[in-house]
């Protein structure tokens, strides 16, 4: 039962978070970490359970996606490899150095300014939608995603503002970040559960089960929230609070109010 309530949590921070630019993986790591839910088990947990919040962008684009659009597949395969291959070659490193309540806090901070510096700028659109992006377009937008690497920063935040910065537009960065998420966390799933399949057993299955319910529940409803905000609002409160969270994350740390473990 409490594996099971611990499944439950996550899975609410994992829809609640994944999709905006606030960073899913630094609150899961920095919720495992409260829960005592940080082990090698529980970090397959949190990669596992973006499954759940992905299939809530397949099933609210699923006319875009089962329809055959061969600019759409070209432009998420190449935007998905730079962060593969980056993730392939120095994900060992990131993660034994960076995957830690302190680095996450500072990249919160580090992420929150960055959007405050882009939203104050005037910058000019090239591309009204993602169905006008060029797989140019996508190459630069993939770049951007290899950023999101470093826990903290928000693979959607990494996308979105990044494809801001390259011409697309909010509503355009928005979407494609959506579409560039199915790819991006199958693909992080499956290799985590294949190099870490001995650390499972059957008994994982009801705790995989309840974490990625839970997330396509919460990303469901975050996502068509999202898609509402994005036409008439710009991502500063994001940035604010990420700035605010980090602050109280490093000040707690500082002053040994919480014990966040290494």
């Amino acid at each position: 039962m409490h594996d099971l309530l611990n499944a439950l949590l996550l899975g609410i921070v994992e829809g609640l978070t994944e999709f905006l630019p606030v960073s899913s993986t630094g609150h899961l790591i920095l919720a495992g970490d409260l829960l005592g839910f940080n082990d090698e088990r529980g970090k397959v947990f949190e990669i596992v359970i973006q499954t759940g919040a992905m299939l809530a962008i397949v099933w609210e684009y699923r006319a875009r996606f089962f329809r055959v659009d061969y600019a759409l597949y070209r432009n998420l395969f190449i935007a998905f490899l730079p962060a593969a291959l980056v993730g392939l070659a120095f994900g060992s490193l990131i993660k034994a150095h960076l995957f830690k309540p302190v680095p996450v806090a500072a990249a919160f901070i580090i992420g929150g300014l960055i959007i405050l510096w882009v939203e104050s700028r005037r910058l000019p659109v090239r591309v009204e939608s993602a169905r006008a992006m060029t797989w140019r377009d996508a190459l630069m937008v993939g770049i951007a995603q290899c950023f999101a690497l470093i826990p903290g920063t928000s693979r959607s935040g990494a996308t979105i503002i990044g494809g801001m910065l390259f011409g697309l537009s909010r509503q355009a960065a928005t979407e494609f970040s959506f579409f560039l998420a199915v790819p991006t966390l199958v693909a992080a799933g499956l290799y985590e559960l294949w190099k870490n399949r001995a650390l499972l057993s059957k008994e994982d299955v009801g705790v995989f089960a309840v974490g990625s319910v839970a997330s396509f529940v919460c990303a469901f409803i975050v996502v068509r929230w999202l898609i509402r905000y994005v036409a008439t609002h710009d991502f500063k409160p994001f940035a604010w609070y990420r700035i605010a969270f980090g602050a109280v994350v490093l000040a707690t740390a500082y002053y040994g109010w919480v014990d966040w473990k290494p």
